[in-house]
């Protein structure tokens, strides 16, 4: 055990060496999470009030996952050529652009075109924002910074925005369609703030990958594969670990109504889904930095099954609101993800494999957000929370046993 000096002591060594980009995207990143947790438990409530059924809840998230998937590629081509900055800018705007059309919406329909505007603003800032830390954090850093960004985004912050979201609609009468509009401007208010962040504090240096330029765009793209390892094989375990957002995230809260959960509840457990990485994220990540990536997530995947379990049995609001904590370990389990997969690929193709990477998890995702719904409709909702917990002990679990991981070192 270090005495309590060298361990602050080593806390401030790591402190002084994040890099500025670092802060100014965890910083952007941090504003976009306080502002979704705030509005999350609410979004797919809002879809269903304006009359859409639960199949077409899943053609929403659907219709956004397919447009984010094609572009994908192409995003992270552009990245790798001229930067990020300029892509991180424009996928904000949209974003922006995402919260008015939903603030706006009179109809379920409308929610389409809002989705598929969040999906590519969400998915075109991410890009970036990874990108940005696989270039400017050391290896010995990288999950430990990016857990302490999770900490302060999908933690701290994402406790008070809900509460805060849990207020507002209280303060207008309940959950409703009228009670739930207002949040969609503070959050268009928010997405704009955190653009002139990105556009004046983040250096806007290009970093043009090898090859690029000199061959057709798909050649590119697909040239990724000859500069990393078993990226096929992660792919797959990346797509598995990415199907709880398109799959459960958007049916948790529909879900806890049917069972009873007003309001306060369904912000405590956005709120309980944000305490988990809030208390475990950095310590995850240090873990991670120490023992490997893999170790990790064999050890906190047991607690998301968890979660799924217990709000399926769920016969409470106590029972409900510990499966939403549990539930954040879905945080901690893509941080550590996320660090494993900038180490499987050369430098200066990280921007081209987070895009063919993205392809493949949002298309995915399109497919198991529509079947969801199907499911949700036809077979019962308590279904969409058991079929991920199959597929991460026959599928996901197996094939990370065997990818390559670089050995554990000290910061």
């Amino acid at each position: 055990m270090r005495r309590p000096r060298e361990a602050l002591a080593a806390g401030l060594g790591f402190l002084g060496r994040l890099p500025r980009e670092w802060i100014v995207t965890a910083s952007r990143t941090s504003i976009h999470r306080f502002l979704y947790q705030m509005i999350l438990p609410y979004l797919s409530i809002y879809t269903i009030g304006l009359g859409a059924t639960g199949a077409d809840l899943g053609l929403v998230n659907c219709a956004g996952m397919v447009v984010a998937a094609l572009a994908s590629p192409y995003v992270g081509t552009m990245v790798d050529r001229i930067g990020p900055k300029a892509i991180y800018l424009l996928g904000i705007a949209l974003l922006g652009l995402s919260w008015l059309v939903y603030g706006l919406a009179s109809s379920w329909p409308a929610i389409i075109a809002a989705m598929i505007l969040y999906y590519l603003g969400y998915r075109m800032s991410g890009h970036c924002c990874s990108t940005v830390c696989a270039n400017s954090l050391a290896r010995a850093d990288r999950a430990t910074a990016m857990s302490c960004c999770e900490t302060l985004a999908a933690g701290l912050l994402g406790i008070v925005g809900p509460l805060l979201g849990a207020f507002l609609v209280s303060r207008r009468g309940g959950v409703g369609v009228e009670a739930i509009r207002p949040l969609f401007f503070l959050c268009l208010a928010g997405t704009a703030a955190s653009f002139l962040l990105v556009l004046l504090c983040l250096p806007g240096r290009a970093r043009g990958g090898p090859g690029l330029g000199r061959a057709p765009f798909l050649a590119e793209t697909a040239g990724v594969f000859r500069h990393g390892r078993k990226l096929g094989r992660f792919i797959v375990v990346s797509v598995v670990a990415q199907l709880p957002q398109g799959m459960i995230i958007p049916f948790t809260q529909p879900y806890a109504a049917t069972k009873g959960a007003d309001g306060f509840v369904l912000g405590a457990m956005v709120t309980g889904f944000a305490l988990t990485p809030l208390l475990l994220g950095i310590p995850a990540g240090r873990l991670a930095d120490r023992i490997g990536r893999k170790k990790t997530i064999f050890l906190v995947a047991p607690l998301f099954w968890a979660s799924c379990l217990l709000l399926v049995l769920a016969r409470g609001p106590v029972a409900m609101i510990l499966a939403g904590v549990l539930q954040g370990t879905f945080f901690i389990t893509g941080v550590v993800t996320a660090a494993l997969q900038f180490e499987l690929v050369e430098p200066g193709y990280i921007g081209r494999w987070l895009g063919v990477l993205g392809f493949f998890q949002m298309l995915v995702s399109a497919i198991v957000a529509y079947a969801s719904g199907l499911v949700w409709d036809r077979l019962g909702p308590q279904y969409i929370f058991l079929i991920p917990i199959l597929l991460d002990l026959l599928v996901r679990l197996p094939l990370l046993a065997g990818l390559p991981e670089p050995r554990p070192e000290a910061a």
